[in-house]
């Protein structure tokens, strides 16, 4: 599992082929395909979040792509779209968005082609 403790702020594009927990600023996606991705209550994200499984605690804006669950736990706040097949929302949560379980599969297939996209961009600067 990685961790990026909450002194970290990373701008730009994360991925990890393990487990993560962002505890931290994030400006940009993070890709953690197959794995899952923890935001801490002192995380801020500002940017998609492709995983496995999601569970935030902290601050997320943009879109929450999971392939199994996504699960925004008390007192954390979520700003954007959220597909995965299975979505748990605390009471005590902050949501503005949507949850849109039915567009997971055009979601991840988006997602990946924009990715591609910018590093197709980045080889031939």
């Amino acid at each position: 599992m990685s961790h990026l403790g909450p002194g970290t702020t990373v701008k730009g594009e994360l991925r990890s082929g393990e487990d993560l927990t962002v505890d931290g600023r994030i400006e940009g996606p993070i890709w953690c395909e197959g794995a899952a991705v923890i935001v801490g209550p002192t995380a801020h994200v500002l940017g998609d979040v492709i995983a496995r499984d999601i569970t935030v605690f902290g601050h997320t804006e943009g879109q929450l792509i999971a392939t199994d669950v996504v699960d925004v736990r008390a007192h954390a706040t979520v700003t954007g779209h959220v597909m995965s097949r299975r979505f748990i929302l605390d009471e005590a949560a902050r949501f503005e968005g949507r949850a849109e379980p039915q567009h997971l599969d055009a979601a991840l297939r988006v997602a990946q082609y924009r990715r591609q996209k910018r590093e197709a961009a980045a080889e031939d600067a």
